[in-house]
């Protein structure tokens, strides 16, 4: 089923404008997202043929059936709610029915989870994004030689760097160059983690494996050593530290590959380290949940459009945004403390209405 047969054969029940024009951010560059609630033809929602959303191939338009529309609205969800709470001029029909959902009979202290929960992860998004902006990392992938280092003296070097100086006129391994680690042979140490006492074999012929056996190993290899042989020196590995980096790695070449340019180069235009339009919306969906708090009302179009769109331009620094978010944060946690409002929805008077919506459409 399309959105067009939901149209052709009268199945909506609700159609709205919704997203940054419904909050009133919306600028000449804004997309006009569409939202809204159907029903199925009875054979289909009695049958096998139940489908609880229809969307367009870009989501700009999307559409829920009316038993998960409830079933969203039971459970907090912001943007369910804020379809309920559509603003008069954003509302483009309306079925008399819907007059049944009410959101005050939805509205609970459940919504510190949701509203403030989400804006919590997008913080923790955010910060993320800060990092790796402020800390991109090489596209040529580091080997787990860059985190093994030789103690010595009272200090370290890193590997590459005493393989280096030791294959030089004057080092071990004179004559040899820095490939010189597959002619090395590791045991690891009692006791201790990481630790590594390293042997050289200059002839090659004692089956030694190397430090590592390809750039790919994701730890160091040991050998089997003849009695008598003497390390060389002595290695630590930081598995742990590559560990981290190995994962970091990971995270940040994905999110090159699957950013938005578009976001991405006005963010770096802006200059201030976070994506300011994902904290835009952050800082609104705190501001909401607040005032759920403070008025027992969702109130979906904001009051403080220029201020909003001041951090989505970028005006306002990263640590200004995270300092109003915290104190965002604090504010729901007090007022949360001493609301009136339920703990949860009550799922048993809404699914009343939900049945009795149903059995008018199916009459």
């Amino acid at each position: 089923m399309t959105i067009q047969d939901l149209k052709n054969r009268n199945l909506l029940l609700f159609e709205a404008i919704s997203g940054s024009r419904a909050f009133g951010l919306a600028t000449e560059n804004s997309d006009t997202d569409i939202r809204g609630v159907y029903y199925l033809p009875k054979e289909d929602f009695f049958g096998l043929n139940y489908i609880s959303q229809i969307s367009n191939e870009t989501n700009d338009i999307t559409y829920y059936e009316i038993g998960r529309f409830v079933e969203l609205l039971q459970k907090n969800n912001p943007n369910i709610l804020e379809i309920l709470a559509s603003p008069e001029d954003c509302i483009q029909y309306k079925h008399p029915l819907m007059d049944f959902l009410k959101t005050e009979d939805f509205l609970s202290k459940l919504c510190k989870d949701t509203f403030a929960g989400y804006a919590v992860s997008q913080i923790k998004k955010a910060k993320g994004l800060n990092k790796k902006i402020l800390n991109p990392i090489d596209k040529e992938r580091k080997s787990i030689l860059d985190f093994c280092f030789i103690l010595e003296g009272q200090g370290s070097v890193p590997l590459k760097e005493w393989l280096h100086k030791s294959s030089s006129s004057e080092g071990v391994f004179a004559g040899r160059d820095g490939s010189s680690q597959e002619n090395c042979g590791l045991i690891s140490i009692d006791h201790t983690k990481g630790m590594y006492a390293l042997f050289y074999d200059e002839s090659g012929t004692l089956g030694y494996k190397g430090i590592i056996q390809n750039e790919e190993a994701n730890q160091v290899s040991v050998s089997s050593i003849p009695k008598g042989e003497k390390p060389v020196a002595y290695l630590f590995c930081n598995l742990d530290a590559y560990s981290v980096y190995c994962k970091d790695y990971r995270e940040y070449w994905k999110w090159v590959t699957e950013r938005n340019e578009d976001r991405y180069n006005v963010n770096q235009t802006h200059g201030q380290n976070y994506d300011s339009k994902n904290m835009m919306h952050t800082i609104r969906l705190l501001q909401s949940c607040e005032s759920i708090f403070k008025h027992n009302t969702l109130q979906t179009r904001v009051d403080n459009r220029e201020e909003l769109l001041d951090i989505k331009a970028g005006h306002q620094s990263y640590e200004a945004v995270m300092k109003k978010a915290e104190e965002l944060i604090q504010s729901i946690d007090n007022l949360y403390s001493t609301s009136h409002l339920p703990d949860y929805p009550d799922v048993e008077k809404t699914t009343k209405i939900l049945i009795e919506m149903r059995k008018n459409l199916y009459q």
